[in-house]
């Protein structure tokens, strides 16, 4: 499982998503789930490196998942017509 950390604004997002990318490629799993329960403080750079680990996910032929997406984050998601591509994890 990926872990988001607990602030991701724009400053933090490329280091972030560097780190996330380097982890998905080292696992063998046919199911990529992003734990994002950490974060606390973001913005929608943190919708930005969710959206760019899913497409590098179903580029591998992964299916993707998110954990604990934040209800505030989640209502971003949903105002940008994005939410249908960070599906909850089981």
């Amino acid at each position: 499982m990926l872990v988001l950390p607990a602030e991701l604004t724009h400053d933090q997002a490329e280091p972030s998503l560097r780190m996330l990318l380097q982890g998905l490629r080292s696992q063998t799993d046919a199911a990529v789930v992003v734990d994002a329960s950490p974060l606390a403080k973001f913005d929608s750079s943190a919708l930005a490196v969710l959206l760019e680990c899913r497409r590098e996910s179903m580029a591998m032929g992964r299916s993707f998942a998110v954990r604990g997406l934040p209800a505030r984050l989640a209502a971003l998601a949903g105002l940008y017509g994005i939410a249908e591509l960070l599906p909850a994890a089981n």
